[in-house]
């Protein structure tokens, strides 16, 4: 038995690595700040969990695992060096968990949750018993990562700190490819060239899954193609290369009474359209969808179990997660911190409230992707009534002297409004909103909590 040490385990990274290594039997302690959700989850599953950064907190660890945030001069990472303890980051340590399995890793800018989430419950309910590993915990297992006894071994592929060149897949998804993290990379061309060192990991017999849809997730797929290495593409639209050999298209899409999209899937592979029926919002949910039969395909899984598994998927936690309804008001959480998963997110909002008067919370995470991005995020509230912006979440930077303040000045929204603290923005909403109306909260920080006091304040 190992003992296995994360500092920064709190985090949707880390808590889901120590999840999947303390069902397999290890040992698993950690530190964090302040104890998250997921945190608690795991102390009261046996995980020694520490609130704060101490030195001794690594003592009997046979290995330490650190995210990206935190620096070298953390003192459980100086300390566990001083005893000799390796110390690894994700990109570092995910790589010998997939030894022996069949690797399924979904990359992309946009997507790759969700994805990753909708193939691990695919292959859950039809009994393959899969391991994974995901960015957000799933709404039907209540978990962000399990160790399953089956071959596959389902994992978010993120892009973030290069994290997903540590990967072993065998089959690789790519969702999208869109500027994102430039602390990390400055131009498109460094994250592009990441991707390609990405689908390059993939040995001879892997296969490459891209959607044509995105101009530069099929441009990777082309790539791959002239390379010599096995293909597959999906999308709403049939590849305009005419090279690429198998495909899954998906067409024929009608808004359902269950929020999302029915739609019909057509196969390369199979033969014959398959209908199928989701209950998540979005014409990206349908491309997400035909990722996850496309990997159904490519394990020769029975077609209309694979989509009836699907019909049951209900989405992952802020990932258009229904909070809940007080006063004859929707109030939703959402992770969407860049323009483009904004825009889709409102549009599909749209689609499944029509008629409904839509507030969109936005707190804008990351001074580098607020002020890189700036133009596309001023036009991406178009299909919000009402939009209302707080200060930036700096995360991992370092506070500047840039307010989201001057993007709302820039908005050409008619109804944008800046609202500085997390508890004015709520006090606003409580103010103006009305029954019928649907609140959603885009974050990828903290403003989770306007949601929360939104709804306490309504059921009052």
């Amino acid at each position: 038995m190992t003992h296995v040490h994360f500092i920064g385990i709190g985090g949707t990274g880390l808590s889901a690595i120590a999840r999947l290594l303390l069902e397999m039997g290890n040992t698993v302690s950690g530190s964090d700040r302040v104890l998250s959700p997921l945190a608690v989850k795991l102390q009261t599953d046996g995980a020694v969990i520490h609130t704060g950064h101490r030195a001794e907190n690594v003592a009997g660890a046979d290995w330490v695992v650190r995210s990206s945030a935190i620096p070298d001069d953390n003192p459980e990472v100086v300390e566990a060096l001083k005893r000799g303890i390796p110390v690894y980051k994700r990109a570092d340590f995910l790589g010998r968990l997939m030894e022996d399995k069949t690797g399924i890793a979904i990359a992309g800018t946009h997507g790759k949750t969700t994805t990753t989430a909708m193939i691990a419950w695919m292959l859950f309910a039809l009994k393959h018993d899969p391991s994974f590993i995901v960015g957000s915990e799933l709404s039907n297992l209540n978990t962000n990562a399990r160790a399953g006894k089956g071959k596959p071994f389902v994992i978010e592929a993120d892009e973030y700190d290069r994290m997903f060149l540590g990967l072993k897949p065998y089959y690789a998804v790519v969702t999208s490819i869109e500027h994102d993290h430039p602390d990390c990379y400055p131009t498109f061309g460094d994250m592009f060239s990441a991707f390609e060192t990405f689908a390059g990991l993939l040995p001879e017999a892997g296969t490459l899954i891209a959607c044509t849809d995105d101009p530069a997730a099929a441009c990777l797929l082309d790539g791959a193609l002239m390379a010599g290495r096995k293909v597959l593409a999906y999308g709403l639209q049939k590849a305009k290369t005419g090279n690429v050999p198998h495909w899954t298209l998906g067409h024929d899409l009608i808004p359902n009474a269950r929020g999302g999209f029915d739609f019909t899937a057509s196969f390369g592979h199979w033969t014959g359209d398959i209908p199928v029926s989701l209950q998540v919002p979005g014409r990206y949910n349908v491309q997400n969808a035909l990722a996850a039969l496309s990997i159904a395909a490519l394990m020769g899984l029975p077609p209309i179990e694979a989509a009836g598994a699907l019909s049951e998927f209900r989405g992952t936690a802020r990932r258009f997660e229904i909070l809940g309804e007080a006063k004859g008001v929707i109030v939703i959480n959402d992770y969407g911190h860049h323009p483009t998963e904004i825009k889709a997110t409102l549009a599909g909002a749209r689609a499944r409230y029509p008629g409904k008067r839509i507030w969109a919370v936005w707190q804008p995470h990351t001074y580098s992707r607020t002020q890189t991005l700036s133009g596309q995020f001023i036009s991406a509230f178009q299909d919000a009534d009402e939009v209302l912006v707080t200060e930036i979440y700096a995360s991992r930077e370092p506070k500047q002297d840039f307010s989201s303040a001057t993007l709302v000045r820039s908005m050409q929204h008619p109804r944008a409004h800046f609202t500085d603290g997390l508890q004015e923005t709520a006090n606003h909403l409580l103010d103006h909103i009305r029954p019928g109306d649907v609140v959603i909260v885009f974050s990828a920080g903290d403003a989770d909590q306007v949601s929360a006091d939104v709804l306490a304040g309504l059921n009052k």
